[in-house]
């Protein structure tokens, strides 16, 4: 166990719930900090169901194609905490931002811990004033930030001024926090919009840009809205992004899946719609090429697993958990057969607190068989039984398992037409525990 592993299982005791959306406990423990919410570089701050943290990717690479230089703050991470806070490098310091180091994690956690002094807080908030300090005390052109969840309510929020809102696609997860009204979930996403500050939107149902309309005319926060004030779509395998200040013809995202391409216009649409900083075509074009971000439709080529599988298999990791996020997902792997027939293979853990039913009701007809997996370090875990249960009901063929080794071995003793593409989603704990079994947890 690290140093940081110790403190961070001491905040896990801090709070009788992991997850108690309130601003008061962080805000009394920023300000025994000197406030450094206050003191952090200008903010671009992003809230949504899905996608909130590939258009982060895409901004950042975008900036610092620029030179500019980048705070990043996004949850939950896959296989180290230390993903969660990327730190500018220091002027002078060729390439882009790193993961914060074991030592200024630590640095930050005892700092947040003496001040908090035993108060009941949650584990996001004491550790969301860590990155803080962090940003404030690391120089930095820009912070991008990312809610947790929800919006109006959540931790990231004591950001009274961002530069911009950015809101992505918004649709049902955490049903047990935000319920299951889509127009109340739309309205606590639309909780970061601020006075003065443009808010960018993704293009929404009515119903949910109808929300986000009205609490932007409430607090006074002009609105860019996609598909309407901004569109992307693809065009002789090139990516064409269009607004009242003009076209650009960019390449491919490198982030695979039609969803990525609006993603990526409204990273686009929100860096064209600031003046802090110069943002160049030539910059959205290596950004384009440069971008990456783990667990989203992520090609594994090396490692443990394609070892397990079938010579010849494609094998593909998403963090998609939610009915959305498997919608998506689905017309990606959709798109792929089209082009490259094989027979598809899913590999698939799930947390109670998800919609196993909806996610893999996307994937009837497409994928052959499912085999389930516990995720081995949830308590939340859904048996793999009940998962393969809820595949059947979807109507696939569906095997439950002990462990991820041991799916993979069914599946490479499987006797196929040509190697399968093999598809490892359901959850981003699951994507972390497969990255940390694969060896490639993100750098």
């Amino acid at each position: 166990m690290t140093q940081s592993d110790a403190y961070l299982s001491r905040f896990m005791a801090l709070h009788p719930k992991k997850i108690d959306l309130s601003l008061e406990r962080i805000e009394a423990l920023l300000a025994k900090l000197d406030h450094p919410e206050r003191r952090v570089p200008p903010v671009i701050h992003v809230a949504g169901t899905n996608g909130k943290g590939s258009t982060i990717a895409f901004m950042r690479s975008a900036l610092e194609a620029a030179g500019y230089g980048v705070h990043v703050y996004t949850s939950p991470h896959l296989v180290h905490f230390h993903e969660r806070i990327r730190l500018a490098q220091p002027k002078g310091i060729p390439g882009g931002g790193r993961l914060v180091s074991e030592e200024k994690l630590v640095e930050a956690f005892e700092a947040c811990e003496s001040a908090n002094d035993g108060a009941p807080i949650t584990f996001f908030e004491i550790t969301t004033a860590a990155a803080f300090k962090l940003f404030a005390d690391n120089p930095a052109d820009v912070l991008l930030l990312e809610v947790g969840l929800g919006g109006r309510m959540d931790t990231t929020n004591v950001i009274d001024k961002p530069l911009l809102s950015v809101i992505t696609s918004i649709s049902h997860d955490h049903a047990d926090f935000l319920g299951t009204d889509i127009e109340g979930i739309a309205r606590e996403k639309a909780g970061i919009l601020k006075r003065g500050a443009p808010g960018v939107i993704y293009p929404q149902i009515d119903a949910v840009r109808a929300v986000i309309e009205t609490v932007a005319a409430r607090v006074g926060a002009p609105l860019i809205i996609g598909g309407q004030d901004f569109d992307v779509h693809e065009e002789n395998g090139r990516l064409v992004y269009q607004d009242e200040s003009g076209l650009l013809d960019l390449p491919l995202p490198r982030l695979a899946g039609r969803h990525q391409h609006r993603n990526a216009g409204l990273a686009i649409a929100a860096l064209r719609n600031q003046s802090l900083f110069a943002i160049e075509d030539a910059h959205f074009e290596k950004a384009m090429q440069m971008v990456e971000w783990p667990a989203r439709l992520q090609r594994i080529a090396q490692g443990a697993i394609p070892a397990l599988l079938p010579a010849g298999s494609e094998i593909w990791l998403d963090g998609g958990h939610n009915v959305d996020g498997g919608r998506v997902l689905a017309e990606a792997l959709a798109e792929l057969e089209e082009r490259h027939p094989r027979p598809l293979v899913l590999v698939t853990g799930m947390l109670t607190t998800k919609d196993s039913d909806g996610f893999l009701h996307n994937f009837a007809g497409l994928a052959r068989e499912v085999h389930t997996v516990p995720i081995e370090h949830s308590a939340a875990s859904r048996s793999p039984e009940a998962v393969a249960e809820a595949a059947r009901q979807a109507g696939l063929a569906a095997q439950a398992h002990g462990s991820l080794e041991a799916a993979l071995k069914a599946i490479a003793s499987e006797a196929f037409p040509v190697a399968p593409r093999v598809v490892l989603t359901g959850s981003l704990y699951l994507a972390g525990e497969i990255l940390a079994f694969n060896g490639t947890a993100p750098k």
